[in-house]
């Protein structure tokens, strides 16, 4: 029987600056406090099915350079039992890194991004037969450059290893990087058919279907509903979850419609929102693993996105997946406004 999480994609070290304010061009602001952590999907989401207590082996594969960064994401790795036997080393760029300065106010984040290792990620990387895991999970799409490209026969090196995945008896998923770029509809498309769970949020839901999901900064959560339904067309096999501010919104192929709302957290416990959208992944991963109902899946994975606010570092917040659930007794959820 599979068992385990496999988790691919950007291996990074964030350095992530506190700041209170995001300044204009040419003017100063004050860092009011500095940390290092992991950084990126894959990082992020095996270190979250870590801290979330996972009942499982986790599993990592993809680049890291030889160097202190790159020792950095395997020490972690090992204090937190996942298996690193897929994460190598290559000598021909440097572990990638992300400078993140967080809005203390806001939790807004801006990111300045070295690719490093994680654009040399390619096809002959991944070894299926390696592994029994029971799901494969993919992130990010768009920030990944061998896989992000197309071959002759329009598809992309990533569809291509999501398909192999699949072939090898995995469940598979993935997850898009925000990126503010024309790329999406001619390089995410062809990896929808090999995907089983298709992580979105509003921004990227829009980009791929054309459909407008935020208009004078609202966003407009029947759009929402209307693009992941699209998504689910276009060839997602399974479930489309598209998470925004207010909530998720999760739709399935056997035409289930759901929506969770976030957790109504105060403000003031908010330290930064760096890594939220991958600890969610992780909660929704580690219920689908363990056959829960969607409904629980999103739950946890709300729950997760929350805990995560607690610090400015990307998973640190995480706390086991049962007192993750405990917030929603404690805070409640946002108010819901989305018709199922």
């Amino acid at each position: 029987m599979r068992n385990g999480i496999l988790v691919s994609g950007n291996w990074i070290i964030d350095h992530v600056k506190l700041i209170d304010v995001f300044p204009e061009e040419e003017k100063l602001v004050s860092i009011l406090a500095e940390y290092s952590c992991n950084g990126g999907s894959a990082f992020n989401v095996v270190k979250g099915l870590a801290k979330l207590k996972a009942p499982f082996p986790i599993s990592g594969l993809g680049l890291i350079g030889d160097d202190e960064r790159g020792e950095k994401i395997l020490q972690d790795c090992s204090r937190h039992q996942i298996d690193t036997s897929q994460l190598r080393k290559t000598t021909e760029a440097h572990t990638s890194y992300t400078d993140v300065m967080s809005v203390k106010c806001t939790g807004k984040r801006t990111f300045f991004h070295q690719r490093g290792a994680n654009a040399l990620l390619d096809m002959h990387h991944f070894d299926f037969a390696a592994s029994q895991a029971k799901i494969f999970h993919l992130g990010y799409l768009l920030l990944l450059d061998k896989l992000d490209v197309k071959e002759a026969d329009g598809t992309t090196r990533a569809a291509k290893v999501l398909k192999s995945a699949q072939n090898h008896g995995f469940i598979t998923s993935a997850d898009i990087v925000s990126e503010r770029s024309n790329r999406f509809r001619e390089t995410i498309p062809s990896s929808l058919p090999y995907l089983d769970y298709l992580f979105v949020n509003e921004f990227e839901a829009s980009m791929i279907t054309g459909i407008e999901t935020v208009q004078n900064g609202q966003v407009l959560e029947e759009k929402c509903t209307d693009a992941a339904w699209k998504l689910l067309e276009m060839g997602v096999n399974r479930w489309v979850i598209l998470h925004f501010p207010a909530g998720a919104i999760a739709v399935s192929k056997t035409g289930e419609q759901l929506f969770q709302p976030s957790i109504n957290l105060p403000s003031d416990k908010i330290a930064g929102a760096s890594g939220a959208g991958d600890a969610f992944a992780a909660g929704i991963l580690m219920g689908v693993h363990e056959n829960w109902e969607m409904s629980q899946c999103l739950q946890l994975g709300v729950c997760a996105a929350a805990r995560s606010l607690f610090a400015a570092t990307s998973s640190d917040g995480i706390l086991p997946a049962t007192e993750c659930l405990q917030l929603a007794q404690q805070y409640g959820f946002r108010n819901a406004t989305v018709q199922v």
